[in-house]
């Protein structure tokens, strides 16, 4: 969904196998060089994400967007961007369109507006905060058909 580099997808690759997983999709994944990776990523993950049972959605789908809003919730609750970096993130990738994370597009719109109101910055942080925890608990949703490996 663009959030991360193709090189980024084989360090993770190389991380899940030092955390025990294990399958021939995820090892050839893993043995990408960089420069490979932008070549090859594409063709490998689906397999390799097939091999350890987990789902691909297609590029686009609500069920993608939502996936990615959830793993940018977790990035945010771990500290790798600010409450107000994150809800301009969501905020410029899905407007107020997608359900899951309408109220953190209005959490946007409330940042700009902060020196017209009563709230304050840390106020918002704090919602935002709270809607980041909420979406990286939200489970993932299974009633969209995943992107099957190419044979």
């Amino acid at each position: 969904m663009g959030e991360l580099r193709a090189s980024d997808v084989v360090s993770a690759a190389c991380d899940a196998l030092v955390a025990g997983l294990d399958s021939p999709g995820l090892r050839i994944l893993a043995a990408c060089t960089r420069a490979e990776a932008d070549y090859d990523v594409h063709d490998l993950l689906p397999a390799a994400l097939d091999e350890l049972g987990l789902a691909l959605y297609p590029v686009g789908s609500e069920a993608s967007q939502e996936a990615v809003a959830r793993a940018l919730a977790r990035r945010m609750l771990a500290g790798e961007f600010t409450p107000r970096e994150f809800t301009l993130r969501i905020h410029q990738r899905h407007g107020h369109e997608l359900p899951l994370t309408g109220r953190l597009a209005e959490l946007d719109d409330e940042y700009d507006v902060l020196e017209y109101g009563d709230r304050t910055v840390d106020q918002v942080d704090a919602e935002v905060t709270a809607e980041a925890r909420r979406l990286a608990a939200h489970p993932p949703r299974f009633d969209a058909e995943p992107v099957s490996p190419s044979p």
